[in-house]
């Protein structure tokens, strides 16, 4: 096991290498920070714009190769250089991922739980009337657009909290004002401004996941090794748990890992609508910007989040099935 993580590993590191190169080519080919200079009121003179630029290593005159390795290389220091204000961007990105994983976790991990466990009530009861209300659910989550889905969390929210004459759920903000920020103190405040984002993210993937197990789950039940171990006398709820439903948890793993980059889009949206200040409403500000060390850092931390998903799935699927370590 130890020798076959370890292969993962090294495997990952050289994807997360190639990803965040390509991630910085596409910032700096595509993105025109000297604009952004331009724009400003008073302009700059030009001779102190090309000053600036260059010394953020945004000189589009520099080859990027050159602006490519002196940025890899500060990198490698854990300095991603400085935005188009002269902001350190390693802060701002530990500060924004913060934000966004405190929305992420909980999200991903209650969305993946219960998508399997609803998918695999709705396999062994199929046809009956909770399997098919959850269809008819899960097609219309995944029907709604995540920022209609937030909207309409929001409009839901605010009519409860006026019913019941509570602000028992928050619609906006990260937590309220005069709340500490830190993540232990003011907790009863941070989840009530969590809940609703969080579920928003965490409704679209129960629905997917639950779609996608109940498929794999119907597939495995008639199997013949069930049968078989059904008529050997296994309880039927032995059976379902160890011959059918543990098979199909190693794809899920892996489809959960790759749905990691769809995530981070959904969650962009999602950070708007509830004015959460993390890594998506500052992508979308950046790139406003032209703001090319802070999208490429953000393109970085992305790709370590979607392949540290897929380690941990690759880890499940071999812990689950010795078979996927060859």
């Amino acid at each position: 096991m130890a020798a076959y993580v370890l292969r993962r590993v090294a495997g990952h590191v050289l994807l997360l290498t190639l990803a965040a190169s390509l991630g910085y080519a596409f910032a700096a080919g595509c993105l025109r920070p000297r604009a952004e200079f331009e724009a400003r009121y008073p302009r700059p003179p030009q001779r102190v714009i090309d000053t600036e630029l260059a010394r953020l290593g945004l000189d589009e005159d520099r080859p990027l190769a050159g602006r490519y390795a002196s940025w890899a290389a500060g990198v490698v220091r854990g300095d991603f250089g400085r935005t188009v204000d002269d902001r350190p961007v390693a802060a701002e990105l530990g500060r924004r991922a913060r934000v966004s994983l405190w929305l992420l976790l909980p999200a991903v991990v209650a969305g993946a739980v219960l998508g399997v466990l609803l998918g695999a009530c709705g396999a062994v009861r199929r046809h009956r009337l909770g399997d098919r209300l959850g269809t008819v659910a899960a097609v219309a989550v995944l029907a709604t657009p995540a920022f209609v889905l937030a909207t309409l969390l929001q409009f839901g929210a605010q009519r409860i909290n006026a019913s019941v004459g509570l602000p028992i759920f928050a619609s906006v903000g990260e937590y309220a004002q005069g709340e500490s920020g830190g993540i232990l103190a003011g907790l009863g405040g941070r989840l009530r401004h969590l809940m609703l984002p969080a579920l928003t993210i965490a409704l679209g993937q129960i629905a997917l996941y639950s779609r996608y197990q109940r498929t794999l789950l119907l597939d495995a039940l008639p199997a013949g090794h069930v049968r078989a171990a059904l008529a050997r006398g296994v309880r039927r709820r032995t059976a379902l748990l160890k011959y059918a439903l543990r098979p199909t948890l190693v794809p899920v793993a892996t489809y959960v890992a790759y749905q990691a980059g769809p995530l981070l889009t959904g969650m962009t949206l999602t950070e708007k609508v509830f004015g959460w200040h993390g890594m998506g409403e500052w992508l979308v500000d950046s790139i406003a910007r032209d703001d090319v060390n802070a999208v490429a850092a953000i393109g970085c931390c992305a790709a370590v989040l979607v392949l540290t998903a897929r380690l941990l799935a690759d880890v499940l699927a071999a812990a689950i099935d010795p078979r996927a370590r060859r």
